[in-house]
């Protein structure tokens, strides 16, 4: 008499995974009491959201020249070096430390020349630095 080959089980085995799947459902079940939940403090509705200070504005020109506004000096733009860039914003930096910095620049200036422009206001250890976007006009 011959045999029947036999035929290939297509059949997951179940069982050692739910084992697995309740020993972890006790591990978390066991541990989630013990976790100190994290406090978040969200903005709630109606408070200012305003920024305490005015950015003082590094301006570059389509050819490359560097003013800087600054609303607390006086309202008119100040031209300035690449050099004198540096000594002027570390000194506000030692004087207003949180005094953030905005980089303006024309639309049609290379961005390899914002980059430079920034690298300078890192060198003069800036902290808070921003890109300034205007909406167009006409």
């Amino acid at each position: 008499m011959a045999r029947k080959p036999r035929r290939m089980m297509s059949q997951i085995n179940v069982v050692p995974y739910i084992d697995v799947m309740l020993v972890l459902l006790v591990i978390f079940m066991v541990t989630a009491p013990m976790i100190n939940p994290g406090q978040v403090d969200l903005p709630s509705v109606g408070q200012n959201l305003a920024q305490s200070q005015d950015p003082v504005q590094v301006i570059l020109h389509l050819d490359g020249h560097l003013t800087v506004l600054d609303t607390h000096q006086g309202s008119e733009e100040q031209s300035v070096t690449r050099d004198g860039l540096v000594d002027r914003m570390g000194a506000l930096h030692r004087s207003e430390p949180d005094r953030p910095v905005v980089i303006a620049a024309d639309r049609a200036v290379r961005y390899e020349e914002v980059l430079q422009v920034m690298d300078l206001l890192k060198k003069a250890k800036i902290k808070r630095i921003g890109l300034l976007a205007r909406g167009r006009s006409g």
